[in-house]
């Protein structure tokens, strides 16, 4: 989970940005949050658990043609609807039970042969519960060979996913791509040990942000004050401005500031760790787990939403990709008009502020001349919109043909090549320029916490409102309560704004 590429750059002018501006640089996978990324080791682990279900009826095809007569167990070529029932069943229980292993974190746990063992043991344990499921059903006429064949190829193309899965992980890491970022709260000496041994190893899959202290509490070991970011008191400003993911207590606190800490970041969704031995009281049900060589336990942990942000990938895989082999005539139809009605180039590229602050190149049809930008100066005082918008509804730079393009959205249809290479969603909010960021407050940050999108409440609500705090208050509402159905509803929406021709 990366902070951002513009962030880290900075600008000249900007103040509010100058606290944020020396972090590192962003991931380049537009799947940043631990959600997204538990969503997607789900899906590859019930991948290879069809492969692996696709594998063990045809060996049961091969030991029915070389060895009928050995087998005393029903054997047949094709899986029955009954065996595919219980195949998800087995499928279902192996993703319950190896997520409460915590294999579904955002970071690599233990080691290679630990995690092997952990894959194997999941699919044992499943294993029995589809073998206990098979008894109190009487479920006779599902092969028992069938089923060792399934849990054997199961057990080793989750072994080799998961193995390739960490490889290529703590390269990623090592390279500073999809790391957590990670505050310290404390400033002793164990904390600054915490803070030195996550900077040197870069594997553990975090990024250091700084340390913030308590109220009160003397700053001890070799801390430096550019490290400390601020009090406790400002977690809230603090975990918005450098998107904090992780918190980890390093220092032992009174037990009401640690509880008003936890209640901070229940608000705030981020996870909680505080070093083992701490607050025994609230650890008691948490097992020990490592960060690096420190020992830590779990204060609170976030619930990701899996099975919609799964939904939600596989919704924007497959209209982005369907949309762009459908419209593939138009858009070279299109390309094609634009060239013949001015000068300048097909398509108009970007530098988009997406998810966390990250910088990536947004597609889209050339609608306006080509100096264009050099003429959004002179046109400032006809601006239609307040605060950072512009917006003038008979822009002199919009060619002919780019009006119409804008009308029907039609300028818009190269950006499901964003949606495809994961920088954006189908839905979500617009992403802003830079210049927009540069002039944000800490509470327009909130709608860089998710995917920007093609569509968004903001345009099915309140498309032509030029108010600047509407446009921000329902990106904001749609960030807190989004929901796989309220992306749907959006949608909806959309297509009924597209064929009215009111996208202009």
């Amino acid at each position: 989970m990366a902070t951002s590429e513009y962030l880290r750059n900075g600008s000249s002018g900007s103040g509010r940005l100058g606290t944020v501006s020396r972090l590192p640089s962003a991931q380049r996978s537009g799947i940043g949050p631990a959600a997204m990324a538990m969503a997607v080791m789900v899906v590859n682990d019930l991948l290879m658990i069809v492969l692996a279900f696709g594998m063990a009826l045809v060996l049961r095809m091969v030991l029915a043609m070389r060895a009928a007569s050995v087998l005393h167990d029903h054997v047949g070529y094709w899986a029955t609807p009954v065996e595919l029932m219980y195949f998800g069943w087995f499928a279902l229980a192996y993703v319950v039970v190896v997520r409460r292993y915590g294999f579904y974190g955002p970071t690599p746990t233990g080691t290679t042969s630990h995690e092997v063992r952990l894959v194997i043991q999941g699919c044992l344990t499943a294993c029995l519960l589809l073998c206990g499921a098979l008894y109190v059903f009487h479920a006779q006429m599902v092969s028992r060979v069938l089923v060792m064949l399934l849990v054997a190829s199961a057990a080793l193309l989750l072994s080799v996913r998961r193995s390739w899965w960490r490889i290529t992980r703590l390269r990623h890491f090592e390279q500073g791509l999809d790391l957590r970022n990670a505050v310290i709260v404390g400033t002793n000496q164990l904390s600054c040990a915490i803070g030195r041994h996550l900077l040197q190893h870069r594997q553990l899959g975090y990024r250091f942000v700084g340390f913030i202290a308590m109220p009160g509490v003397a700053v001890r070991g070799e801390i430096r004050s550019e490290e400390i970011l601020g009090a406790a008191d400002k977690l809230r400003q603090l975990t918005r401005q450098h998107f904090v993911d992780e918190v980890i207590v390093g220092e032992y606190f009174p037990m009401q500031q640690v509880i008003r800490l936890l209640e901070e970041a229940r608000d705030l969704d981020v996870d909680v760790r505080a070093a083992a031995g701490y607050y025994a009281e609230l650890t008691a049900n948490s097992p020990v787990e490592y960060l690096g060589i420190f020992p830590v336990s779990t204060l609170h942990r976030r619930r990701p939403r899996v099975i919609g942000m799964v939904c939600k990938r596989l919704v924007d895989i497959a209209l982005s990709l369907g949309a762009l082999l459908t419209a593939a005539p138009l858009m070279a139809a299109i390309a094609l008009a634009i060239k013949m009605d001015s000068e300048g180039p097909v398509f108009y590229i970007s530098e988009r502020i997406g998810k966390r602050g990250r910088v990536f190149p947004c597609f889209k049809y050339r609608t306006m001349v080509r100096n264009a930008e050099s003429m959004k100066k002179d046109l400032a005082a006809m601006n239609e919109r307040d605060g950072i918008l512009f917006k003038i509804s008979n822009d002199p730079r919009v060619t002919r043909l780019g009006a119409f393009l804008r009308k029907y959205s039609l300028d818009e249809l190269p950006q499901f090549l964003n949606v495809l290479r994961g920088e954006m969603s189908i839905v979500g909010p617009r992403p802003p320029i830079a210049t927009e960021v540069e002039k944000y407050q800490l509470e327009h940050f909130r709608r860089l916490e998710v995917l920007p999108g093609l569509t968004g409440l903001w345009q099915v609500e309140a498309r032509h409102d030029p108010s600047f705090a509407k446009y921000i208050e329902l990106d904001t509402a749609y960030v807190e309560n989004w929901s796989f159905w309220l992306d749907m509803r959006i949608l909806v929406r959309t297509a009924n704004v597209v064929l009215q021709g009111t996208g202009a």
